[in-house]
C-alpha cells in the first residue's frame, strides 16, 4: 500500500464506499445464488412481504426497478410460484402482488443467507462498530 495513488484513493469516502458496496454485492449475490435467485428477486420478495398486497407499479418504484424489468422479475417469481399477481378489484388496470406460502419460505431462507453474507462483510468490525457503520451509512443515504 505504498502506492501514492492508492493512498489518495483511500482518503476518498466515495471510493471506499464503492469498494465496500462491490464486496457486499458480490457476497450477497453468491449467497442468493444458493437459492437460485438474484438481487432483484430478493428485493422484490422483501418489498412484497412488507407492503402486500402491493400494486406492481408501486413495487417497481419502491425497489427502484424499471417497470419493464419488473415484469421480467415478477414473471420469474410467479413462474416459481413465489408470488401471485391478481387484478385489483378496485382498478382492473392494476396488478396486486402478494407472497405465496412458498415465497415466504424462500424469503426466510434468503434472509438467513443475507445475514451470513453481511456478517462476512463486516466480520473485521466489533458489534459497536457495526452499529456505528449502519448509523453513519443511513445518515449519508437518508439525510438528503
Amino acid at each position: 500500500m505504498n502506492d501514492p495513488a492508492l493512498r489518495r484513493l483511500h482518503t476518498l469516502p466515495s471510493w471506499l464506499l464503492g469498494r465496500a458496496a462491490a464486496l457486499g454485492h458480490r457476497l450477497m449475490a453468491d449467497r442468493l445464488a444458493e437459492a437460485e435467485l438474484r438481487w432483484p428477486h430478493h428485493a422484490v420478495l422483501c418489498a412484497v412481504a412488507e407492503y402486500q398486497p402491493v400494486a406492481q407499479a408501486e413495487l417497481a418504484r419502491t425497489v427502484k426497478i424499471d417497470p419493464k424489468d419488473m415484469v421480467t422479475v415478477l414473471n420469474e417469481l410467479q413462474g416459481r410460484r413465489l408470488v401471485t399477481r391478481t387484478r385489483d378489484p378496485k382498478d382492473a388496470r392494476r396488478n396486486l402482488i402478494t407472497l405465496s406460502p412458498a415465497g415466504r419460505e424462500v424469503l426466510h431462507r434468503t434472509e438467513a443467507l443475507g445475514e451470513q453474507a453481511n456478517a462476512e462483510l463486516v466480520a473485521p468490525l466489533s458489534q459497536a462498530e457495526r452499529e456505528q457503520l449502519n448509523a453513519l451509512l443511513l445518515r449519508v443515504i437518508c439525510d438528503r
